[in-house]
């Protein structure tokens, strides 16, 4: 039998002694254009053990030079004096999320060579969004000298019977609880409990059903290659992982696969999960005459000739709204179909911009403003995400979000990896 989703030897600290809310650490990809939120974190947290003190917020990227050292310093620390060792174990964890419901999820290690971020990936273990290269060097800055990984990356499993996760919930008061404590204030609390032995081969097993050929080809038609995890966030997080992975095999040629890099800590959510919400990203395009734009979009439609259904999208700007209609389009989802055509106006006029906006009351907001026009349409349901992967590959950068920022994994667990 493949282990997909291993046990791993999970560093974590007492939670007997180390406050809990102070140690988790929100992904460090969130409030990218806030510096003062995590200012703001830092001087909460102030002297007390912290994951944030072993990341690098990508608000503070023009920093990653000075910041880099003093992360591996602080790790090195925390490895000889905080953390505790948990050997072979996966963590089953409850999520409150801000909203009051609670999302559950698997702490677990996967494979590297069994992930390929390419857009055209067939891997077992694929990304959901284009990866862009330009931001895996610092983060990878980070990777390459450290001792530690902190997972923020989540993936998504496609198990409508709910198989693999949720019979641990059935067990959960037989477990043992490493950490139960609330996080940040609007940012929920978090439970977790390492998995049995009894559970540990039944996660296995259901990942085994879950790959069967005869469920691949109903779930996703003949011939489709087998997807088992697709990267719901932490993307570029698991990217760099496969990256650096890379790097020491191109220099240790087959002593690599035994190097603990070729693993990544990760958590599995179902995608099933009643408390994941997918929220469309919406388009704003600024510095641009709005009814130049709709002019050329308009001719963008008229030129389609695909075989997927029709598609529609809603446009606002300070002086008009109405719809746009694609009768022909050749991609799955009216996100791409749209973003293609913004991509190509963009690269032929310079000067405009786009910006990807969460909720449709903020995209109302900025489309009143002058030069701006601004895209409402449907979002991608839960169910469609696997089959249109496997479909089309890579979906469009920022097709959907699952949540609010506050409601994003926070750093907890840690595994070393060198």
């Amino acid at each position: 039998m493949s282990a997909y989703l291993m046990p791993s030897d999970i560093l974590l600290p007492d939670f007997e002694t180390v406050n809990g809310t102070a140690f988790a650490t929100i992904a460090c990809d969130q409030f990218t254009s806030d510096p003062a939120y995590w200012q703001s974190l830092d001087a909460r947290v102030g002297d007390a053990p912290s994951t944030l003190r072993l990341i690098l917020p990508e608000a503070f990227l023009n920093e990653t030079e000075e910041r880099v050292p003093q992360i591996h310093e602080q790790m090195e620390h925390y490895m000889r004096k905080l953390l505790k060792k948990h050997p072979n174990s996966m963590i089953y964890l409850e999520r409150t999320l801000s909203d009051g419901k609670v999302r559950r999820g698997l702490v677990g290690m996967i494979d590297l060579e069994n992930y390929d971020y390419a857009a055209t990936s067939t891997s077992l273990i694929r990304p959901t969004e284009a990866t862009v290269p330009e931001r895996i060097p610092p983060r990878l800055a980070v990777r390459r000298g450290a001792v530690l990984e902190l997972p923020h990356v989540m993936l998504l499993v496609d198990d409508p019977e709910k198989t693999v996760i949720e019979p641990l919930a059935e067990r959960r008061e037989s477990l043992e609880t490493v950490y139960d404590f609330p996080l940040i204030p609007g940012s929920g609390a978090v439970w977790g409990a390492l998995v049995d032995s009894v559970g540990l081969g039944r996660v296995q097993m259901a990942l085994e059903r879950l790959l069967k050929p005869s469920r691949i080809a109903e779930r996703y038609g003949e011939g489709a290659a087998p997807l088992l995890f697709a990267v719901g966030d932490g993307n570029h997080s698991l990217a760099v992982a496969k990256a650096n992975y890379e790097e020491i095999k191109a220099a240790r040629g087959e002593a690599a696969k035994c190097d603990p890099a070729r693993y990544a800590l990760v958590e599995v959510v179902n995608l099933h999960d009643p408390a994941l919400q997918f929220e469309p990203i919406y388009r704003v395009m600024t510095g641009v005459d709005p009814d130049e734009v709709l002019a050329a979009l308009q001719e963008y439609s008229f030129s389609l000739h695909g075989t997927c259904p029709a598609q529609q999208a809603r446009f606002l700007s300070a002086k008009r709204r109405g719809t746009i209609h694609f009768e022909k389009p050749s991609a799955q989802l009216t996100v791409e179909t749209l973003q293609q055509f913004i991509d190509k106006y963009l690269a032929e006029h310079p000067g405009a911009e786009v910006d990807y906006i969460h909720g449709s009351r903020t995209v109302e907001a900025l489309s009143a403003k002058e030069n701006t026009v601004g895209f409402l349409f449907s979002g991608m349901a839960k169910d469609d995400l696997f089959r249109t992967v496997i479909r089309e590959g890579s979906l469009p950068r920022k097709t959907f979000s699952m949540g609010h920022a506050e409601d994003k994994r926070f750093y907890l667990e840690c595994r070393r990896i060198k």
